[in-house]
């Protein structure tokens, strides 16, 4: 589903990714290399009429991998080791943006709110989303998780840290 079905679907997990996305402009991408090992990358980000967009310079190995297979996660930067200021994971696939309409307005949107526009030829994805969560831990180091899948209602939960570890 596009970012709009998905926040209509999860609107808080939508608004917690929204808010880390909003304060650095950037995220991570977990790709699947053409041996099948799991490659991780930066990448601009950007919520755009309907869509998570995914822009990418042209034939960067991660545009490359989503081409081969659109399996990716998607997640927030994470800027200190405590937690505190949580994680917020998308996964699903990564769809080739051929409408040359949507990228244009895309690329116009990019110059006005950063002051950099996006000039051909680039890659361009929207994440159809599948799964989303999101995790938190609190100072005693009980951890907040969210978790939402297409089809299913949010579930949120505390899990608890015991000393051992965490149990739900």
């Amino acid at each position: 589903m596009n970012w709009a079905e998905f926040a209509e679907a999860a609107p808080k997990l939508a608004q917690l990714f929204r808010e880390r996305l909003d304060k650095t402009g950037v995220a991570l991408v977990g790709t699947i290399r053409k041996d099948g090992t799991p490659r991780i990358s930066p990448l601009e980000a950007n919520i755009f009429e309907d869509h998570l967009l995914l822009g990418m310079m042209w034939q960067s190995k991660k545009a490359l991998d989503l081409l081969r297979d659109p399996r990716c996660l998607v997640h927030s930067v994470v800027s200190n080791k405590d937690g505190r200021e949580g994680e917020a994971k998308l996964r699903g696939r990564a769809v080739d943006v051929a409408d040359q309409a949507l990228r244009e307005r895309s690329a116009q949107h990019s110059l006005e709110t950063t002051g950099w526009r996006a000039e051909e030829p680039y890659h361009l994805f929207w994440l159809d989303i599948e799964e989303a969560a999101f995790i938190e831990y609190q100072p005693n180091g009980d951890q907040l998780l969210i978790e939402w899948r297409a089809g299913s209602p949010t579930r949120e939960r505390l899990r608890r840290w015991t000393g051992s570890g965490l149990a739900d």
